[in-house]
């Protein structure tokens, strides 16, 4: 399997979740072994670096990544889309501290990637990190974890004491081998309590959250018109955050996800245990598709 990259510049225009500005992104073909960079192009010369989970410097409810004061932040949504199509090299330009927050979900940047077009880069082969064995990462009664796994699967529980999040599981579990990214993880989005409003107001944060770009909840129910997307959206978008937070690794994993109450500090605090143990895992790549775990076939039709 080779390298992808976006076939033409594609740009779209959206508001910051939590700086609540105006962010104009721009994504832009690369070159093999380029990786995914992000470059904030309103500041003055341009300063971008490629992701890597040493840069993530920020999880108050995102992911963002911190390189000598420069930020870009928010980037879970639009590094799961990169995951569900296997994208391994692009520029990304962003001309505000965040990337904008859309729907909510991760189904506008793919659009977006689909619109532009992806092209595989032969003949660089992609690169996948194998586990080879268990890492895992706790705190309180948090807890993540990757093991050994020939293809990619994700288990992910929730806690909530709300009358909306009983009314479904909050535990799911998907094995992309039989299960469709596009259809059962890219379109749930994110989700906020009333009663954060005003701790998130003094951290300045979630100064652009509206229903337009996050589900709502009240003491007692889902407050947008329409409802949810899915039965089980919460623990859904929590699966979208985390495939984004683990490919900020650079690379996909060929490996079992698990985790229980899982957030974006404790996501890259587990695959900066991995990368700390360099027995728990190796590069690997595949002269032949069908040589590649099923799990990483289903986006090969979006190449041209």
């Amino acid at each position: 399997m080779y390298q992808r990259t976006v076939a033409s510049p594609i740009k779209a225009v959206g508001v910051g979740l939590h700086s609540g500005d105006k962010v104009e992104l721009t994504l832009t073909p690369a070159p093999a072994d380029h990786g995914i960079v992000f470059r904030r192009v309103d500041l003055p010369g341009q300063p971008g670096f490629r992701v890597g989970p040493d840069l993530v410097n920020d999880t108050r409810l995102s992911s963002t990544l911190v390189k000598d004061d420069v930020r870009v932040g928010t980037i879970e949504h639009l590094m799961s889309a990169f995951a569900g199509l296997g994208i391994d090299n692009v520029l990304v330009d962003v001309s505000a501290q965040e990337m904008p927050i859309m729907d909510g979900s991760a189904a506008p940047f793919l659009y977006l990637i689909q619109q532009a077009g992806v092209v595989e880069q032969k003949p660089a082969k992609k690169r996948y990190v194998r586990v080879k064995r268990m890492v895992e990462a706790v705190e309180g009664d948090k807890w993540v974890r990757l093991s050994p796994h020939e293809g990619y699967k994700v288990k992910l529980g929730i806690e909530f004491n709300h009358p909306a999040f009983k009314k479904a599981a909050q535990t799911v579990e998907l094995d992309f081998a039989e299960t469709s990214y596009i259809k059962e993880v890219a379109r749930a989005r994110t989700f906020g309590f009333m009663h954060e409003v005003e701790y998130m107001r003094t951290n300045n944060l979630g100064r652009g959250g509206s229903m337009e770009n996050a589900i709502v909840l009240d003491e007692y129910r889902v407050l947008n018109q329409g409802g949810l997307r899915f039965e089980d959206e919460f623990v859904r978008h929590k699966i979208l955050d985390a495939i984004g937070d683990l490919y900020i690794l650079g690379y996909p994993l060929i490996a079992a996800f698990e985790g229980f109450k899982s957030g974006h500090a404790m996501n890259n605090k587990l695959l900066r245990a991995l990368l700390a143990d360099s027995e728990a895992w190796e590069f690997v790549s595949f002269d032949r598709a069908e040589q590649a775990p099923a799990a990483f076939h289903r986006y090969r039709a979006a190449a041209i």
